[in-house]
Parts: C-alpha cells; structure tokens; sequence
C-alpha cells in the first residue's frame, strides 16, 4: 500500500480577533483556529491599537501588522509554526521601541 501526504490549497483569512492572549484567525473555508500570544513576541509586545491595525497580504495568504513588523502566514498558522524570530533580533526590535525620556 502507497501512502502519500497530500498539501491542501492555501485557505484565504477571512478575518482576524486578538485579545491579550490570544490570536484567532478565522478562514473563509469556515474553519478558525487561535494560538496563544506568546507564539509571536512582537504582537505580545505591541499595544491594542497597534495589534488592531492589521491588513490581509495576497490573496488572504497571510497576515500583516504594519506598526510591528509582523507577517504571519496561514500556513505557518495551520501548521503550528509560532514565531521563528531570534531572541536577539526581538531584543533588538525591543530595543528599537523605547522611547528617549521626556526633557
């Protein structure tokens, strides 16, 4: 007997909800799936504005955060793939977000 694992199509994102500690994707297929925050460091790390500021990319393909610099694709979402950042680039992109204190 052949067994073979067969890829199916990219699912469109339909729509997208986050909370505090959770990101939820909803797909156009009807199926959604959420993951924890903690999966993606910079969308932990952004506040609820910047969190909510977010745009489809291709054809519903993946995800983007502009004010973050953040792409999360369905793929890495459907696989279970959390973010793949460096400890020292998210240091760095931390780094970057501070603030100088007022004079």
């Amino acid at each position: 007997m052949d067994s073979s694992i067969t890829r199916s199509k990219e699912v469109p994102v339909l729509s997208v909800r986050i909370t505090d500690h959770m990101l939820a994707v909803d797909f156009k297929d009807g199926r959604s799936i959420s993951v924890p925050m903690s999966w993606y460091p910079r969308l932990l790390h952004g506040s609820s504005v910047e969190r909510n500021n977010w745009r489809i990319i291709g054809r519903g393909e993946g995800i983007h955060w502009p004010d973050l610099d953040e792409d999360i694709s369905v793929r890495g979402l459907l696989e279970g793939i959390p973010s793949q950042e460096s400890p020292e680039t998210l240091r760095e992109w931390l780094s970057s977000r501070k603030q100088p204190p007022p004079r």
